[in-house]
């Protein structure tokens, strides 16, 4: 008897079929994007408040050459693509998980056209991409706090750090 699949394999969207996927979802549709590497507190805590701003909550990923042209090192993402949209997508709160290529999501908020739009907040309101597009079109954007000071690249940097001392 073959498995079927997870519930949550069907939150995961490829861009060419983003734009017919958020089409049908309900309104207000909240936007949020980022690399996600290593999924911890803080990311899961910033979903929840993100997709609290709307009905439906989209998150695109930066795909794994995104990531690394970021400037995170070149051994980064240590998640590929598939392995952090599936955990993104398992979340309860969000509700359709994509990708992106490009330097910026830009063109994914474009062919969403959110009514929010949501980064974590270490980014000033004015610095978010597509801020311009989204309230051009009425909608808002949104900085969320922190609630837990979290963040992939200390983990990361903390694990290193152990393993060279005890090496």
């Amino acid at each position: 008897m073959p498995c079927e699949r997870p519930l949550f394999e069907t939150k995961l969207c490829p861009p060419q079929s983003f734009a017919a996927r958020v089409a049908d979802m309900p309104r207000p549709l909240v936007f949020t994007n980022g690399c996600f590497d290593i999924l911890h507190r803080g990311h899961v805590t910033y979903l929840s408040r993100a997709r609290a701003l709307g009905a439906s909550l989209v998150v695109a990923l930066n795909s794994d050459d995104s990531v690394r042209r970021l400037g995170k090192g070149m051994d980064r993402p240590l998640n590929p693509l598939e392995d952090r949209m599936a955990l993104v997508a398992a979340l309860e709160s969000v509700n359709l998980v994509t990708w992106f290529d490009e330097d910026t999501p830009l063109a994914r908020i474009i062919e969403s056209r959110p009514d929010v739009l949501a980064k974590g907040g270490d980014w000033a309101i004015e610095t978010i991409v597509g801020a311009i597009e989204v309230r051009a079109w009425g909608g808002s954007v949104h900085s969320i706090p922190f609630e837990f000071e979290r963040s992939t690249t200390t983990l990361v940097d903390r694990i290193r750090n152990v393993r060279a001392c005890s090496g």
